[in-house]
């Protein structure tokens, strides 16, 4: 096993005779490959900003405008109307002369207005609020400008110059829908003290906050991201284990192959074919599903190569703009593992022998190194204090560098996990471990880990502060499928290709850890023990139908599988709460979310009704929610407009007795849809190449996290979290209810297909072991 001098790419000694220098030849082209390939990457980064700069023109556009123009000057006409003219009048005399320069410059403004116009076209959301297959006139006119205006070809980020802002909504509408969205949750007296609250916040002062706020919003790119950044996420004491990070998991059905070190050579390299296609900007920007409105491609930028910096008072988030190894953790070891060699990425073969290597090195943990990791899973102050004293310099600091600056983090689990069919408790054993594992053999500062587990099984936990888990999940499915269906396994199970025996073996990192830095690891793992050991997790599967039988219905899926939320939620504690489920605000630059109130007037009016006249009641129920959803994505939501007042008033050191209370209120409901990219899986003709999505932790102590997918056109699954140390709370009794309330709900819409047909029934080649 390489040791950290092997990587040193020079060695002296001094004698009598002078200063012996020792040059590594391998080292030194190990050096310059290294950075031609860095400035390949300028190089590609500065041509793509070119490209992006003038989209939805392109550089073809100009020699064409050129032609035009100086073909049109023997006929004296003017084909531009006088803007030549016009342009003339601005530019130096010397200047004014000059075709190409006039010619550049009405170029530029034609693409200025061409980009223009195109924001403004971006701007509409009319079309959002229509209702399915109807169609007004305004809004086609509108998307036969969009595909207009939209250009061809655009790269991952060519239309970031032509996103709207995201609007400041009006504090009176704001004010108005938080007292609609509470109604149900209050009695009377208690509503009536609200609207007092309200009145008075919204007269006095409200309006003050509401002027520091446009003026940033004229000012910034987003009045919402940075500070929900900084004070959500970054600015949280409390572990992010748990209680920020998220986690996403494997094929359901199938384990491509029962290699651990083979499954993690394909999917390693799928990640780094991924990263150079992200750095090069040939992923398709992301759109709306079935549309041609692109979403906001900014989170992408911190994918790689970004850790997440503890800080007494707040973290920071780290990234660097290139990195050619990968930090690998294994029986409490830690390695480092280059992933070029010659210039090139290595091959999904060598990367599998690499990680053989470390798997079948004996070498025991340095002392203190086995359990380093609890740091990032315990309280974020004493992480901070504790890698400013004992991790600032020296070998501490040279290995802390690699882990944090590598592309990602991975971790060689011992253990095996997946499930089979007919014991799901192993599946809600597998969740558990990709959202804690051991507290202390994963990163979690890192951007996203990936888990390899001995039976070849694996799976992901992300960092939330840097971007949303929608990022995150458009590349782990392009890796599974990357990994199945273009990479694959030979007959053994191995991956394909040959080995070049001149690779340098992996780098264990070297540590030097005093006992007091022992004693605040075993604190940190101690708290982070605790926090894990409280935390309920199930996973299920519903086959009985999917969101194909509920658009038959003439009901949107979501709003379907909130409402049934709702009625499984009041069954099990027999009361409404305030629900949280996030929506994407990626329709605007640096869009992040915004909340949907899922528990409204009336799904609570339906839930208690559902004997009754619930039908009609279901229906305005699903109507409501998606208007909420839609107002979220639109900008038009409240939680993100009142966070960003309350910060305003905490800078001008004000106290508003509304904003205290509204900022308080729990949400004992979380929920969050995660997203299938369906254009990256063939679910009819391999149903079983299905993921089962991913989870996170519950947000209240006393209430329920529940992240949900829809798996093709047949299958639902859910993620359902809760605490231990709560006695109301039970992760598969409420896994039980959200079942019943699925067929009670499918029942009262659509009788004749309400009968339940077991899908793993009629595919019995899925119940193998996963």
């Amino acid at each position: 096993m390489a040791e950290a001098h092997q990587a040193v790419a020079f060695q002296f000694t001094v004698s009598p005779d002078g200063i012996d220098l020792h040059l590594s030849h391998q080292a030194l082209t190990e050096i310059y490959l290294s950075g031609v390939r860095s400035w390949k990457k300028r190089v590609i980064g500065l041509k793509n900003s070119v490209v992006t700069g003038v989209y939805p023109a392109s550089l073809s556009s100009w020699l064409f405008v050129v032609i035009a123009i100086l073909a049109t000057m023997y006929t004296r006409s003017d084909p531009s109307m006088g803007l030549i003219a016009k342009i003339q009048e601005h530019l130096p005399v010397r200047a004014r002369s000059n075709q190409i320069i006039n010619v550049t410059m009405l170029w530029l403004l034609l693409i200025f207005t061409m980009r223009m116009c195109l924001k403004q076209l971006l701007s509409y959301h009319r079309w959002m609020f229509e209702k399915h297959g109807k169609m007004s006139n305004t809004t086609k006119v509108w998307v036969a400008l969009v595909r207009i205006f939209s250009g061809r070809k655009p790269l991952l980020y060519s239309y970031q110059g032509s996103l709207p802002n995201l609007p400041v909504p009006l504090i009176k509408d704001t004010v108005n829908r938080h007292l609609e969205s509470v109604r149900p949750l209050m009695d009377d007296t208690e509503y009536e003290r609200m609207t007092s609250l309200s009145e008075d916040f919204e007269s006095g002062l409200g309006k003050r906050l509401q002027w520091y706020l446009k003026l940033k919003a004229l000012w910034a790119t987003n009045y919402v991201s940075d500070w929900w950044e900084e004070y959500v996420y970054l600015r949280g004491r409390s572990p992010i284990m748990v209680n920020s990070n998220y986690y996403g998991m494997d094929f359901m059905y199938v384990t491509p192959t029962p290699i651990q070190a083979a499954r993690a050579g394909n999917s390693i390299h799928a990640y780094f074919l991924y990263r150079r296609k992200l750095n090069k900007e040939e992923l398709k920007p992301t759109r709306i599903p079935g549309t041609v409105i692109p979403l906001c491609s900014a989170q992408c930028e911190r994918m790689f190569n970004t850790t997440r910096i503890p800080g007494e008072e707040t973290d920071t988030v780290q990234h660097w703009q290139d990195s050619d190894y990968i930090a690998v953790y294994h029986r409490g070891r830690y390695f480092r593992l280059r992933m070029y060699h010659a210039g090139r990425l290595l091959s999904p073969r060598e990367i599998e022998s690499q990680i053989q290597k470390i798997l079948d090195d004996p070498s025991p943990p340095s002392k203190g190194e086995a359990k380093l990791g609890a740091l990032t899973a315990g309280d974020r102050i004493p992480w901070a204090k504790a890698r400013a004293k004992y991790f600032s310099s020296g070998v501490n600091k040279r290995s802390l560098d690699f882990i944090e600056k590598a592309a990602f983090f991975v971790t060689l689990d011992d253990d095996e996990q997946g499930g089979v069919a007919d014991d799901p408790t192993r599946i809600d054993s597998y969740a558990k471990s990709l959202l804690h594992g051991k507290c202390y053999d994963r990163w979690f500062d890192k951007s996203f880990s990936v888990v390899y587990f001995k039976n070849g099984k694996m799976g992901l936990n992300g960092e939330h502060s840097w971007a949303d888990a929608p990022v995150l999940s458009h590349a782990w499915q392009y890796v599974l499928t990357t990994d199945c269906f273009q990479l694959g396994y030979n007959a053994e199970g191995h991956c394909k290709g040959e080995v070049d025996s001149s690779l340098p073996g992996p780098q264990k990192l070297n540590w030097e850890i005093p006992p007091e830095c022992e004693e605040q690891i075993s604190g940190s793992l101690a708290v982070a023990q605790a926090l894990a050991d409280d935390v309920d997790v199930h996973v299920f599967s519903f086959e009985e139908f999917g969101k194909g039988k509920i658009k038959k219905c003439r009901v949107s899926p979501d709003a379907f599988i909130q409402l049934t939320l709702q009625l499984a939620h009041y069954r099990n504690q027999g009361r409404f709460c305030l629900t949280y489920e996030a929506s994407m605000t990626r329709l605007f630059k640096e869009g992040r979310t915004e909340t949907v109130r899922s528990c409204t007037n009336e799904s609570c009016a339906f839930v208690r009704a559902l004997e009754d006249v619930c039908r009609r009641l279901f229906h305005e129920a699903s109507e409501k929610h998606q208007q909420l959803y839609r107002m979220a994505m639109t900008g038009a939501g409240i939680d993100r407009h009142l966070f960003c007042l309350y910060v305003v008033s905490k800078y001008l050191q004000v106290e508003s007795p509304f904003l205290k209370e509204v900022l308080s209120e729990p949400w004992r409901l979380s929920t969050s849809q995660t997203p299938l990219q369906v254009e990256m899986f063939d679910l009819v003709n391999h149903p079983e190449y299905v993921s089962c999505g991913g989870g996170f932790g519950p947000v209240a102590d006393d209430g329920y996290g529940v992240s949900y997918c829809a798996l093709g056109e047949k299958m639902l699954s859910f993620h359902i979290t809760c605490k231990h140390s709560c006695p109301n709370t039970d992760a598969n009794t409420f896994g039980g209810e959200i079942r019943k309330a699925l067929r009670d709900l499918l029942q009262l819409l659509s009788p004749e297909q309400a009968e339940p047909r077991k899908a793993a029934a009629q595919r019995p080649e899925l119940k193998k072991d996963l």
